[in-house]
């Protein structure tokens, strides 16, 4: 069964240990269709193999012959011309190119841009967004919420706050349609807006569990009421270390005074435009996605409600968000994309 499995594996290198072993089957003095028993093959292929090994050798197990097929139309120029269009040009009236406006201008078919499109690895249509922080302090605040993270103090949480601000209560003006068989879910486009509410949460990175409130703004008296429920909320005797973004109303006059009568809170602000550092983002995607997206709501209340709903179900059996980047890793990748964006393209 072990040699039957292996040699119906696809891989080069399992094909050719497929080969090797059925030259050893038959130097060993085995018959044809003893070999073929015995590996779990047809006999006509330990055949072929065994005339192609007494014609070539050894080398000839490693390869297989030309097959027929039409031949190659498509000239090494007209591919590297296809080539350099796609990656350094833009055609006229556009932003990228087309598998037909490509063809057109290279004078091909439509099938041979994408089959060029395809061995090269050329996705035109397709673009990914990037940003990075220009902050001075970018290494040292870096370093010091991914080892939070990787190596937390003791005697201490570490704490990742944020506000999801803008949650819109949309109440969809029909319900949708079921998923069946061929056909997924349906939402109308159409919605009415009820307002809004933010989400303050406070993710225990340790644990997952999630403290959370619901406000109707978002200026620094509410953040200095969540933080005021955390403090309340988090066991008096361990420091607090918490992760945050550099939102005006996290440095306030009034929240840096009450921060000056709780020396337990120790606050870690993330690099500029690096939100992804925050795992609490993780957690308001999840939320997003699994909750509100889809939800229809006829009142911030409803909504508010489905939140809190969602929040109580989640600490129930919370699961943490495992970091698992190193600082050094993260530092040479921006390093890269640093110097392929100040590369003249």
């Amino acid at each position: 069964m072990h040699l039957e499995g292996l040699v119906r594996k696809g891989t080069a290198e399992q094909r050719l240990v497929r080969r090797a072993l059925i030259v050893l089957e038959l130097a060993g003095g085995a018959s044809v269709i003893g070999t073929a028993r015995t590996l779990g093959i047809d006999r006509e292929q330990v055949a072929l193999w065994r005339d192609r090994y007494l014609e070539g050798g050894v080398s000839a197990l490693g390869k297989d012959r030309p097959r027929p097929g039409k031949p190659k139309t498509i000239s090494k120029a007209t591919e590297e011309a296809v080539l350099t269009l796609t990656r350094m040009t833009t055609p006229e009236g556009g932003t990228h190119w087309s598998v037909r406006t490509m063809a057109e201008v290279a004078r091909v078919s439509p099938a041979s841009v994408q089959r060029i499109w395809a061995a090269h690895g050329l996705k035109p249509h397709l673009i990914r967004t990037f940003k990075l922080s220009k902050d001075p302090k970018f290494e040292e605040k870096l370093v010091d919420v991914v080892g939070l993270y990787l190596d937390p103090p003791e005697k201490a949480i570490v704490i990742c706050v944020d506000e999801k601000s803008q949650i819109q209560a949309l109440d969809r003006t029909q319900p949708g349609l079921p998923m069946k068989k061929g056909r997924c879910g349906t939402m109308t486009h159409d919605y009415k807006r009820h307002g809004t509410t933010t989400l303050f949460a406070a993710l225990n990175v340790l644990d997952g569990s999630i403290i959370g409130s619901c406000k109707e703004r978002h200026r620094h008296e509410e953040f200095l009421a969540f933080l005021k429920q955390i403090d309340r909320r988090t066991p008096k005797d361990l420091d607090l270390h918490l992760v945050l973004d550099n939102y005006a109303t996290h440095k306030h006059p009034d929240v840096k005074a009450w921060l000056q009568t709780k020396p337990r809170f120790h606050l870690h602000f993330v690099p500029t435009s690096c939100s992804w550092l925050n795992l609490v983002e993780r957690f308001f995607a999840q939320i997003t996605t699994k909750r509100i997206r889809r939800g229809s709501f006829d009142s911030v209340k409803e909504l508010e409600d489905e939140i809190k709903d969602y929040l109580r179900i989640h600490n129930e059996d919370p699961k943490p968000f495992k970091w698992t980047a190193s600082a050094e890793a993260i530092i040479e990748k921006v390093a890269r994309c640093r110097a392929i964006s100040e590369t003249l393209h």
